[in-house]
């Protein structure tokens, strides 16, 4: 990546990296490490998933002082809706982050730009990129600025899962998820997720990651227990 294209970046996410590396490697789509024989574990997947630990510690903190009345319950609700996979999206989206993955050839960037789950672990790995270059208190100025604002706090998503939990729950009813099938390849995968009430399966969900898939499911099933 040109170097005027970093800068470019770090003007539009206000931060400017120490170990640039990092940034790149937080940029580092699979498709582009398969086509260049490069090995998984240098893609951005190991920062996302030490982003998304950084981006729960850093919303229950401020969760948990926001909302001082908020039962446990409550607080594990409002997160889960804050960082949820459709707002984290539409935050990448807003930074056009599409824009700056190293991407294979044979990837469309629209295709990844229009995909929640991609541009979900994109943020993310930012995240864990900033953590690693700087420490929790950088990364916990990047959250606060683009993640944790009255826009995001305002916003409600629909939670399917949750729904369909709390009906379990009042109905004494265990509710579990399982993995139908996963197709494609690892950078462009499709899951098949089926919900299952006890032991009786209520309804399968397709999606481009598991948590698309299970909220999916969670919805044809609610649909189903109201008929």
């Amino acid at each position: 990546m040109h170097n005027d294209k970093i800068l470019e970046l770090e003007k539009i996410i206000k931060y400017s990296f120490k170990n640039k590396e990092h940034l790149l490697l937080s940029l580092t789509h699979p498709s582009y490490a398969n086509e260049n024989n490069i090995d998984k574990i240098h893609t951005n997947q190991r920062l996302e998933f030490l982003g998304d630990a950084v981006l729960e510690l850093i919303s229950s903190d401020f969760l948990y002082n926001l909302y001082l009345d908020y039962t446990e319950g409550a607080l594990t609700k409002t997160r889960a809706k804050l960082v949820c996979e459709e707002n984290l999206s539409d935050v990448a989206r807003k930074l056009k982050l599409y824009d700056f993955l190293l991407i294979g050839n044979g990837e469309s960037r629209d295709n990844l730009k229009n995909n929640n789950s991609t541009m979900c672990d994109t943020l993310e790995s930012i995240i864990g990129a900033i953590y690693l270059d700087a420490g929790i208190q950088d990364a916990k100025e990047f959250i606060y600025k683009f993640i944790l604002t009255e826009e995001n706090l305002s916003k409600t998503y629909n939670d399917f899962k949750s729904i369909l939990q709390e009906k379990a729950n009042f109905n004494n009813k265990i509710l579990k998820y399982e993995i139908v099938s996963e197709t494609g390849p690892d950078h462009n995968k499709t899951f098949k997720i089926a919900v299952f009430y006890d032991d009786k399966k209520l309804a399968e969900g397709i999606g481009k990651s598991k948590k698309e898939a299970e909220q999916n499911a969670a919805k044809v099933a609610l649909d189903k227990l109201e008929v």
